[in-house]
């Protein structure tokens, strides 16, 4: 019987091969060199590019793609189908929605939510008010 592969190679388009293994809470593809809690859930259709951070108790859902650079504080939530651009920070107990954006370099700051199917312009600053919610 052929062992099975437990990894990923993907080639990007400056020509480096960035390697992937699954998370071990979950599933997902954790590049080399993202920093992921081992308690953070990474669901098996996740994918984690270099130079993440994600802290403990964050969860990811399924077809999510988290972006090089990319943190993610303790507790955030980010929903199935949902993207987190390059650089960009979601704080404590921030929550994205079903298929949003985040776009580069943009901050969901804590507790503050992404609605689903909305999406974060590169460099903006999601806030939660008095219960309301934000983006500028």
């Amino acid at each position: 019987m052929a062992r099975r592969k437990r990894y990923e190679e993907l080639e990007r388009d400056d020509g480096t091969i960035v390697r992937y293994e699954p998370h071990e809470n979950g599933g997902g593809m954790v590049a080399t060199g993202a920093q992921v809690a081992r308690d953070a859930y990474v669901a098996s259709t996740a994918w984690v590019d270099p130079g993440v951070r994600i802290a403990s108790a964050v969860r990811l859902g399924d077809h999510v793609w988290v972006e090089d650079e990319a943190s993610i504080a303790r507790g955030a939530r980010v929903g199935s189908h949902a993207h987190i651009g390059r650089a960009a920070a979601l704080g404590v107990g921030a929550r994205v929605g079903e298929r949003a954006i985040v776009g580069a370099g943009a901050t969901v700051e804590p507790h503050a939510s992404v609605e689903p199917q909305s999406a974060v312009a590169d460099q903006s600053v999601v806030r939660r008010r008095a219960g309301y919610v934000t983006a500028a």
